[in-house]
């Protein structure tokens, strides 16, 4: 079996077995801010997976998104809403909402691919891959530099989780 093979089944097997050093993670992670800078990934075997390279240009945040339905921008005037409610279902995945933040954090930087990385009651945690497109190692990378000519890539759903809704 390779390495990352077996990265890959350590950190589903700590995931599963809720283990220490897995609780203690979610409890540094839920005092961190929402959106959060990383010096490495957490699962190098996925992040290299979707993309990610150990070179200068590439970073990675951790994004904390809220878990379940989301509340309903409150009318100053008016009645309560009745049937309709106020909660609902955005139309796009937690994971694809955690990408926008961490754009929107990063603003010089494009989204490349996120991945999970665990959850609580309270959140899901992603961890978010992002390029810089104008630094020239990337540039002269073929295998990222295409990425210089999609800019707001989060926004618009050019992402993998984008694509999936």
């Amino acid at each position: 079996m390779g390495f990352y093979k077996l990265v890959k089944k350590a950190f589903e097997k700590e995931r599963k077995e809720r283990s220490e050093i897995y609780r203690n993670r979610l409890i540094e992670w839920r005092k961190a801010p929402v959106v959060e800078r990383v010096s490495k990934p957490t699962n190098i075997a996925r992040a290299r997976e979707l993309g990610y390279k150990a070179k200068q240009g590439f970073v990675v945040a951790r994004v904390r998104v809220g878990r379940g339905r989301r509340k309903r921008a409150k009318p100053d005037l008016g009645r309560k809403p009745s049937k309709a409610g106020r909660f609902m279902s955005p139309a796009k995945s937690l994971q694809r909402i955690a990408e926008e933040k961490a754009a929107s954090k990063f603003p010089n930087l494009e989204v490349l691919n996120s991945y999970w990385v665990g959850e609580d009651g309270k959140s899901k945690y992603f961890e978010v891959i992002l390029v810089d497109p104008e630094h020239p190692v990337i540039k002269s990378d073929s295998s990222v530099s295409w990425i210089a000519e999609q800019r707001g890539r989060a926004y618009r759903g050019l992402t993998s989780a984008g694509k999936k809704g």
